[in-house]
């Protein structure tokens, strides 16, 4: 039996970030509304365009750069300060949240590095 790998759960997480963050960014539809010019401006067709790049970019996690899409997608959503403001606090709060989520990938591989898992130590004898 071949020990789980934990980096196949990172990718799963990884995935529903994206979701989570495209809904969040769809909810920023609701400040553009309420803005002069509507749903039909600039603004809205960006966050609507950037919302739908989120949830397809949710397909290419698994791939070798995927990682990497993820992360210029966090840039992007960071410069979102200059389409919406609210945008940009969404960029923010998402950006917190990769980074912690990054800092515990790596925790994690340095733990598979060293042998320290739990699904990397022996069974207990039931005697």
């Amino acid at each position: 039996m071949t020990a789980p790998d934990p980096m196949r759960g990172f990718r799963g997480v990884m995935s529903a970030m994206l979701c989570l963050e495209a809904i969040v960014v769809l909810l920023a539809l609701l400040v553009v509304a309420k803005s002069d010019g509507g749903l039909a401006t600039w603004q809205g067709w960006s966050v609507g365009v950037f919302a739908v790049v989120l949830i397809a970019a949710c397909a290419f996690v698994s791939r070798p750069w995927g990682m990497g899409l993820a992360l210029v997608l966090q840039v992007v959503s960071l410069l979102g300060f200059f389409v919406v403001t609210a945008l940009g606090v969404v960029g923010v709060l998402f950006g917190l949240a990769w980074a912690w989520m990054l800092w515990a990938r790596n925790d994690v591989r340095k733990r598979m590095a060293e042998g320290r898992l739990t699904s990397q130590q022996p069974p207990a004898d039931q005697s």
